[in-house]
């Protein structure tokens, strides 16, 4: 191998022998001919005898070059003489016909033409050996800068032309126009390679051009920027110049293709990256307003040189680096189909291992602020920051790898950085590098891979762990990572593409939650550990999708995130609520700070209980000092303290009985500390009804201490004013009955209206006596009067679940005592049955349902459950009232206690009603009406399983079903089918 500093090539064959030596003949007779019948046939003849041995290397090994040389043989001379000369008078020629150019099409076969006699040019002289890799890619930067520089001339020329620019500078048209083109990347730093595409981002300064009347600027710079991509990129019948990406402006998924500098400056100030910062060091102007580039740059200095990197900025570019993954003891690199750029001890490698150093050290040292790796490598020894042998050995291989991705793309002009993975096409590979043999160029190529890793391993080895490291994980830039993608894959995620989009958009800054550069970083940090988590997941999809709405959601995020990374637990926690339940996920994204609970050692142990909910409300009420104020500071204390029990449900630490307790307990306290808040607004203007108060029932679920997270609050309002009427003492007089009616309607709306923070809950009052028909507030009289003679049986039935969930003493006894009286009165048990089958009937009416999944309505489902339950406190808590209980359980439990059902009915009661109220907690919490089981994600499958007691969700799916036939069955044996549905209540 060559000197380091001078090897112009890989290996020891210059020019190289053709891999298909055959072919390469039959090229070179097939010249001979065509060469025959061109007027300077007969001196380029003479050339390709005296270039034979490199026109054969080029013909039997690149069928790229080949091309370009049989579709128009004169190109061969191109060849003759010095190579620097014969480029020099390329580039002139471009630009004189580049300016001469009549239209677009015309410039753009100038362009083309051009691009393909350098191509030809470069590559032979790379071939050859006569240039250097610092030759070779400095003259395809050289021959880019003219072709973007031309292009974009001729642009604002022709944008004057049709009548959108008024005045241009003569000799310099870009000069005055604020308009600005920077190229990024290699291209910035000159080091383009064979078939590279170029990346650039457009600029202008606001308020600079000269525009005719009724032209936008943004639009006018815009529609050069698309109209320079077009000329670069596209593909005519002459071919094309350069692949254009423009996705290094910032965001680029939600800005235009040419940014104000006003507005990248603020970008950069206040949501930059730090590989933004990298790539910022190779940025250079390549075409527009000299004077706006030289300034921009001067005013970006500061965001890429920090003289000071604080820790939070060290710690993100460790991130960095741990995200392209290189640690030691990975085995034998595999040849065959590794990617030279960004594979294990690729180029990426040396290129990041350059920028990271410079990044850290270059705010204080401007001679480490150059742009070329070589240059960069050899100044971060000379400054002690590497050995000089690491520098060297980087050196040698970083030009040993970019001669090789040369090789590589001069095949087929393809942007391609990875070896073939068939043996003939890498034996190709090996004799285009000027190996003898395969196994020579395998042994060379593993050696530099392997060195490259090395060094790269050593690098901020003693950065604190991230997380397990298995893999790339890297989502900087616009391009995605062929090994993250296969990271990404191998961790169970089917839609990595679609992922990386979406992690970058992240880093953007696009979202409240990743503005601040701390956020980012933070998050940066948790990167590996938080996939993990979510990967292992029942589907990793659905939980990456789900916490994707969540960082949308986020109002902040620094607090969050390194909350998150000083409790790594949270992760798994936030990956299951992400992956089972979307209406958790959702709340926690507007709500991040109930993640604080958590924390709390007790979350896991016990639920709260009444007095302690109750206590908890009346702190956080304290500091409310208006009545919008307690309305705002009981639905943020409701929403902590129903995501607790829905995290509970979800972690499997509590079952539904215990939730349902939960969620009824906290709908009880809300509605015990709004009652004195809604009655002191009727107070402050009506006045107080002496001598009465009022109490509020809680029916239905509430009532039964079964709610579920989106349960509604059945409830009446029983108002008692003792003897006589009364009138309330305030400003405005009020009779007693309308006086409740309007304390009856602030409760409700106390409980329902939408505030800043959001609703408490829906309210159906529909159970008080006579229904909708009825006053909203009923006084105590008319209640017992109305249940002794006029309700009818379904009346009975749901006060079975009724309790006094906020009122005074006397009153809540007074009722419960009626109430008691009115379920343990002796009835017709065959009316009362026919009563029972007839509302079920007309509810199955109402409601027809089949599928399993409607836990409330199906036949033999919850319904017919409760209705069995009302049924038998109606027909025997006359004779045996310790049959009354408003919780459905305690009613099956005291049956067959008492011997009312014979234990094996009893038990299939209970194991039904525990059934389908532990999956109805789930479903509630995860899903938004009924469970598709098509629709429905392997994690939330295996939820239900887990809570339904299954070995998984077909077991848990025959259990429902058969538990369904089986209550149905029992409620027809002990109450009567649909069929006997024709007795009234």
């Amino acid at each position: 191998m060559n000197e380091v500093g001078s090897m112009p090539y890989l290996g020891a064959l210059v020019p190289p022998r053709p891999f298909d030596a055959a072919r390469a003949a039959g090229f070179l007779s097939q010249l001979e001919e065509e060469l025959q019948k061109i007027p300077q046939g007969a001196a380029l003849r003479v050339l390709l005898q005296e270039q034979k041995p490199l026109l054969a290397g080029i013909l039997g090994n690149s069928p790229y070059l080949t091309r370009l040389i049989t579709r128009e043989p004169a190109r061969l001379g191109v060849l003759d003489g010095a190579p620097d000369a014969a480029f020099e008078k390329l580039l002139a020629r471009l630009k004189d016909e580049a300016t001469e150019a009549k239209n677009e099409a015309a410039l753009m076969a100038v362009l083309r033409r051009a691009k393909a006699e350098a191509a030809l040019l470069i590559g032979a002289a790379d071939i050859a050996g006569k240039w250097t890799l610092e030759e070779v890619t400095g003259a395809l930067t050289r021959f880019a800068d003219m072709a973007v520089s031309q292009a974009t001339g001729w642009l604002l020329r022709d944008a004057q032309r049709n009548k959108f620019i008024a005045e241009l500078d003569a000799e310099e048209p870009a000069k005055g126009t604020g308009f600005l083109v920077l190229a990024m990347g290699k291209y910035g730093a000159g080091e383009l390679n064979y078939s590279s595409d170029i990346d650039l981002v457009v600029f202008f300064e606001p308020g600079r051009v000269s525009l005719c009347q009724g032209r936008e600027e943004q639009d006018l710079w815009v529609r050069i920027a698309k109209s320079l991509v077009k000329l670069m990129q596209e593909r005519t019948p002459d071919g094309y110049v350069f692949r254009t990406d423009l996705r290094l402006r910032p965001d680029p998924g939600s800005t235009p293709l040419a940014v104000s500098l006003p507005a990248a400056e603020q970008y950069y100030e206040s949501r930059g990256q730090n590989w933004e910062r990298a790539a910022f060091i190779k940025a250079r102007q390549v075409a527009g307003d000299k004077e706006i580039g030289e300034m921009f740059l001067k005013n970006i200095r500061p965001y890429i040189w920090r003289k000071n990197l604080d820790f939070a900025a060290i710690e993100d570019i460790h991130s960095m680096k741990r995200q392209i993954h290189a640690v030691q003891g990975h085995g034998k690199i595999a040849i065959a189909g590794h990617n030279i750029k960004l594979g294990r001890g690729g180029i990426r490698e040396i290129e990041f291992f350059v920028q990271t150093q410079q990044l850290i050290a270059g705010g204080r040292d401007a001679d480490l602020r150059g742009k070329r790796t070589v240059d960069m490598l050899r100044a971060l020894a000379e400054k002690e920051w590497i050995t000089p042998q690491a520098a060297e050995e980087l050196v040698e291989s970083y030009r040993f790898l970019r001669t090789l991705e040369h090789r590589l793309q001069m095949v087929e002009d393809e942007q391609t950085h990875s070896l073939p993975k068939g043996e003939e096409d890498l034996e190709r590979i090996a004799v285009f590098s000027g190996y003898e043999d395969r196994a020579a160029f395998d042994e060379a190529l593993r050696a530099h891979l392997s060195r490259v890793q090395g060094h790269y391993a050593a690098l901020f080895e003693k950065a604190p762990p991230l997380a397990e490291e298995g893999g790339s994980l890297v989502f900087t830039g616009t391009d995605d990572d062929p090994e993250t993608v296969q990271t990404l894959s191998d961790m169970g995620f089917k839609r990595p593409a679609e992922m990386m989009e979406m992690i970058r958009g992240w880093h953007t800054g696009r979202f409240a939650a990743t503005r601040s550069p701390r956020s980012r970083e933070r998050l940066t940090a948790l990167m590996p550990a938080l996939l993990k988590a979510l990967s292992q997941t029942a589907d990793p999809d659905v939980a990456f999708t789900r916490f994707h709405k969540f960082i949308e959601g986020l109002p902040a995020g620094v607090q969050l995130f390194s909350l998150i990374y000083a409790n790594p637990s949270l992760l798994g926690l936030i990956a299951d609520i992400c992956g089972t339940a979307p209406r958790l996920a959702n709340h926690l994204s507007r709500n991040p700070a109930v993640l604080d609970v958590v924390l709390d050692p007790e979350f896991f142990q016990v639920l709260p209980r009444g007095a302690e909910l109750g206590e908890g409300l009346r702190q956080a009420l304290s500091t409310a000092n208006s009545y919008e104020g307690a309305l705002d500071v009981t639905r943020v204390w409701a929403r902590e303290q129903r995501f607790r029990v829905g995290v509970r449900v979800l972690s499997g630490s509590a079952d539904a009985e215990e939730a349902g307790s939960a969620y009824s307990a906290i709908a009880s306290e809300v509605i015990r500390a709004l009652k004195p808040v809604a009655l002191g607004e009727i107070e402050r203007r009506y006045g107080k009804v002496p001598g009465a108060d009022m109490a509020v029932v809680a029916m239905g679920k509430l009532g039964s201490g079964e709610m579920s997270a989106e349960s509604d609050l059945d409830l009446i309002v029983i108002y008692d004013v003792g003897d006589g009427e009364a009138v309330s003492n305030g400003p405005k007089e009020l009779g007693v009955t309308q006086y409740y009616a309007k304390a009856c309607q602030q409760l409700v709306n106390a409980l329902t209206a939408p505030t800043a923070e959001g609703k408490l809950y829906e309210v159906d009052m529909r159970l008080r006596p006579s229904g909708n028909a009825g006053p909203i507030a009923t006084r105590y009289d008319s209640f017992a009067q109305y249940q002794e003679t006029e309700a009818w049986t379904w009346e009975h039935m749901a006060l079975t679940r009724a309790r006094v969930a906020a009122g005074p003493a006397h009153l809540k006894e007074k009722i419960e005592t009626e109430i008691s009286r009115v379920l343990c009165k002796p009835r017709d048990p065959v009316k009362l049955a026919a009563d029972v089958a007839d509302m079920r009937a007309r509810i199955a009416k109402e409601f027809p349902a089949s599928d399993p999944w409607e836990l409330k309505h199906v036949r033999g489902g919850l319904i017919d459950l409760e209705f069995i339950a009302q049924y038998l406190q109606l027909r025997y808590a006359a004779e045996m009232p310790q049959i009354l209980s408003t919780h459905t359980r305690g009613v099956f439990e005291a049956a067959g206690r008492l011997g009312i059902l014979p234990p094996a009915e009893a038990d299939l009661l209970l194991h039904a009603i525990d059934l389908v109220l532990n999956l109805t907690q789930v479903v509630r919490i995860c899903v938004t009406g009924t469970l598709n089981r098509e629709e429905t994600n392997t994690g939330l499958k295996n939820l239900l399983a887990r809570v339904g007691d299954a070995p998984d969700f077909e077991a848990l799916e025959a259990d429902l079903r058969e538990s369904q036939k089986a209550v149905l069955s029992l409620f027809e044996s002990l109450i009567g089918g649909l069929s006997k549905t024709d007795s009234s209540g």
